[in-house]
């Protein structure tokens, strides 16, 4: 109840505010109606439109956001009819014959008007106030998001919304006096009409074009945030102590299931219902995948330090390229990645279109309910991440996990010598590039580009962020393979890591050697090549070719392949 009160008292507050200066000119084209014609339903409608738009935008998607710019523009437009009408009423007339008889019921009729034309002006009304909030507002929508729809959301938005009617009704009943003899000495009939309709108008155009928005960004330090600040500090701590505690974390889906997977590896087939209790982390992942390389330390970490607690983590490997499909592919991947907890493979992504995903790496976090509560999508967010699962143990009464337990600080600590360490985003300038033709680009070469067919090709210059090859190839949909030994390929770019999918065919490993600007890498080596540029492709997956030491500049690596049959299939970059 205290939140609610203060959620009033800030709405109040608002006739204070700049905020409140763009819908002035609508409230006050009913000040001279009767109050149960004119004020009251104007306000009414006004404070309920508000509070459905404001609750819709904070429990709802993306989809909301959009209808609700759909309906400001509605909103605006019967605004501006109302303006036009009290303008010209022969302007109404010249409208088709259904807009004429709302022009003029609008604009005639209006001496007469009833309460729902006051009401729709207020609904309207309150569509194009919705953006002007405060500190006490924005804690209330966070509440709203926090909790989902409910009557507490309602109650909340609906004291925030009234407390502004009152205000306005207040100012009203002031100014009412002196505006209306200003009105009948300088404003008279038509004129006055005429006067009200502009200043509509006006209203209309500035929040439609957002000069209202500039203004107020200039100008939005001169009104109550500042009074509202202080009313957070005394009143906000004794209203969450007074009133239940909303849940930390919204349920997100309540349709979590690991079924439609082709082969489990590491344990029996799992499923949501059957960890009923425990908590559940499903990672969708694919081996070749560098920035799910990137996620694996802390994933894995946390498999380890939570498994006593209850946590269960769950892989979802869904390929990216075919070769990823292979059971023993992925077998070796787990193998080499020492990972030890349950992998499904998704090859016909079923698991993938049950969660509605998009992205390689993806977390979701299903509470011992099996609803997901929380999810992170790529790198990233892994303090937040830690913190959602000690949440989630601690719903489910997990062992060390109470309320006066204190949230360990994360310890994960990734492998600093391979793949596992975080790009480097202040020097990172080059994308992910695929070799295949049917994701990538055209390699720079001299002459025709020939798909699915062996060719001869010589390098052309290359400019940044760009890829040659040079001897005989083959490009293929997801792949360009080499036909002969000493075959070439290079990349420009400007990383501090340079990386490479690769593979070789059925003649077995192939043999190569790097060069970096021409010369071998030294010090600047990866994990996968040694200091004189030497490795070897002895399964297909991700190779480190370079990791800069010291100062980050445009290099340029080539790697000449010593036998025949190696795959190159994307560049990746950190």
């Amino acid at each position: 109840m205290t939140l609610a009160i203060a959620a009033f008292v800030a709405g109040m507050l608002t006739v204070l505010s700049p905020c409140i200066l763009p819908v002035l000119p609508f409230v006050f084209a009913r000040h001279d109606r009767p109050f149960a014609q004119g004020n009251l339903p104007l306000l009414a409608g006004m404070v309920a439109g508000f509070a459905a738009v404001a609750s819709l935008g904070a429990v709802a998607g993306a989809w909301a956001v959009q209808l609700n710019q759909i309906g400001r523009w509605a909103a605006l437009a019967a605004l501006a009819l109302f303006g036009a009408s009290l303008l010209s009423p022969r302007l109404a007339a010249w409208w088709s014959a259904p807009l004429v008889r709302a022009g003029e019921r609008l604009a005639h009729k209006q001496q007469r008007g009833g309460w729902r034309s006051a009401a729709l002006l207020g609904a309207a009304t309150g569509l194009i106030w919705t953006p002007c909030a405060g500190p006490v507002l924005g804690l209330v929508l966070a509440t709203a998001a926090l909790t989902g729809p409910g009557a507490h959301t309602l109650l909340l938005l609906l004291s925030y919304g009234a407390g502004a009617g009152v205000a306005l009704w207040v100012a009203l009943r002031v100014g009412a006096g002196p505006l209306a003899a200003l009105k009948a000495r300088l404003l008279p009939g038509i004129a006055g009409c005429r006067i009200a309709g502009v200043a509509m108008l006006a209203g209309v155009v500035a929040v439609g074009t957002g000069i209202d928005t500039r203004l107020l960004a200039r100008f939005g330090g001169l009104g109550d945030s500042g009074l509202e600040a202080g009313l957070l500090q005394r009143l906000i701590p004794a209203a969450l102590a007074a009133s239940p505690q909303p849940a930390r974390l919204p349920v997100e889906s309540a349709r979590a299931s690991l079924e439609g997977g082709t082969q489990w590896l590491n344990a029996a087939p799992q499923s949501i219902a059957a960890l009923q209790g425990k908590v559940v982390l499903v990672n969708f992942w694919t081996y070749s995948c560098i920035n799910c390389l990137r996620t694996l330390p802390y994933v894995k970490a946390w498999a380890q330090k939570y498994a006593n607690r209850g946590l269960v983590v769950v892989g979802v490997h869904t390929p990216e390229f075919a070769f990823e499909k292979d059971p023993g592919n992925v077998r070796r991947a787990l193998q080499d990645l020492q990972i030890a907890y349950p992998v499904v493979q998704d090859n016909d992504f079923r698991i993938w279109r049950g969660f509605d995903n998009h992205y390689w790496p993806a977390l979701y976090f299903v509470d011992a309910q099996g609803r997901v509560r929380h999810h992170q999508f790529g790198e990233g967010g892994y303090a937040a991440s830690e913190r959602v699962i000690e949440e989630l143990l601690r719903e489910a009464g997990a062992p060390g996990t109470g309320d006066a337990q204190p949230v360990p600080a994360p310890n994960v600590a990734p492998d600093l010598r391979g793949p596992g360490l975080a790009a480097d985003a202040d020097t990172l300038r080059s994308p992910e590039t695929y070799l295949g033709y049917e994701k990538g680009s055209s390699p720079r070469v001299a002459g025709k580009v020939v798909p699915d067919k062996p060719a001869y090709y010589t390098p052309a210059a290359l400019q940044s962020n760009s890829w040659s090859l040079s001897g005989t190839w083959t490009l293929k949909p997801e792949f360009v393979e080499g036909a002969d030994a000493g075959g070439g390929l290079a990349m420009r770019f400007e990383a501090r890591d340079a990386n490479l999918v690769l593979g070789a065919g059925a003649s077995g490993p192939v043999r190569f050697r790097l060069t970096l600007d021409g010369q071998p890498p030294g010090r600047h080596h990866g994990t996968d090549v040694d200091a004189d540029g030497n490795g070897v492709v002895d399964a297909t997956r991700l190779y480190q070719l370079v990791r800069q030491s010291g100062a980050v500049k445009a290099r340029t690596v080539e790697i000449r392949f010593l036998d025949s049959g190696a795959r190159g299939y994307a560049f990746t970059f950190g």
